[in-house]
């Protein structure tokens, strides 16, 4: 292969969230997926790789997106064509596409890792890009999926992550583990209609802190304060045991969903 000296002309501008590693970075980075990948496979999961393009109507399909979809188009395209591709902003879109397509094929409960890029027009900032890699595991059926998969999955999760703290002297994890039935019949409980809009909002707790996303909930949801408080105290429930179950119940909330979810 041909070379030729760095230096001919302007030097150019690194593009701002994707990354580029040197030989040495590569090598770490190798040596973490590496990891992550054989303790997937000990737990029997089976690795698959899906295209970087998907429809946008599909990357839309589930409603509102608050990721910045990357969209793709043809230079040579008729003037004025709408592009009609997008590039996946994680790995769970193209995975339920993936299922549907190549169901005929899959023998079920279906295990699958993936490791592949993922793009994300956010603005750049400390640790996060627009371009990097994610590590998924799912377990899917073809019917009803056995419970004791919901526990499987993030104790995988948590095996692999504390396989990188022994290995390569990583910080050890803590997992906080919660249930989405909890907090959806909660709300409901409250008689808010839009339950996943107000989940969109709380999810945010840990990074602008609860007044703010009290305040997203009334403003943009259009929950009432007293419903947007209920929200926020429920999300600041936690607990090492059980003990959570009676600090739940001590908010006054009943809804069949919610006592399936506690």
């Amino acid at each position: 292969m041909s070379g030729s000296k760095p230096g001919g002309g302007r030097r150019p501008t690194a593009l701002s969230g994707f990354p580029e590693y040197t030989p040495e970075q590569r090598i770490i980075e190798q040596h973490v997926l590496d990891r992550l990948r054989t303790a997937f496979e000990l737990h029997g999961f089976g690795s698959i790789e899906t295209r970087a393009v998907e429809p946008l109507d599909r990357l839309a399909k589930q409603g509102e997106i608050d990721k910045e979809v990357y969209v793709v188009s043809r230079l040579q395209a008729e003037p004025g064509a709408r592009a009609d591709l997008g590039l996946h902003f994680d790995l769970t879109v193209p995975f339920a596409r993936y299922v549907l397509e190549n169901a005929h094929r899959l023998s079920f409960p279906f295990r699958r890792y993936q490791i592949q890029k993922v793009w994300r027009g956010e603005r750049p900032q400390e640790g996060r890009y627009r371009e990097f890699t994610q590590a998924d595991i799912d377990i899917v059926d073809a019917q009803t999926l056995a419970p004791q998969h919901d526990v499987e999955v993030p104790l995988v999760t948590l095996g692999a992550l504390e396989r990188l703290h022994v290995d390569l002297g990583l910080p050890p994890a803590l997992m906080r583990v919660s249930n989405r039935k909890l907090a959806q019949g909660f709300y409901l409980g409250l008689g808010i209609e839009d339950p996943a809009a107000v989940l969109r909002q709380v999810d945010k707790i840990d990074n602008i802190g609860p007044d703010r996303v009290l305040d997203l909930l009334v403003d943009n949801v259009k929950i009432s304060r007293s419903q947007a408080s209920s929200c926020v105290r429920l999300a600041q429930i936690s607990s090492a045991d059980t003990s959570f179950v009676a600090e739940v119940r001590t908010l006054g909330i009943r809804h069949d969903q919610l006592d399936e979810g506690l």
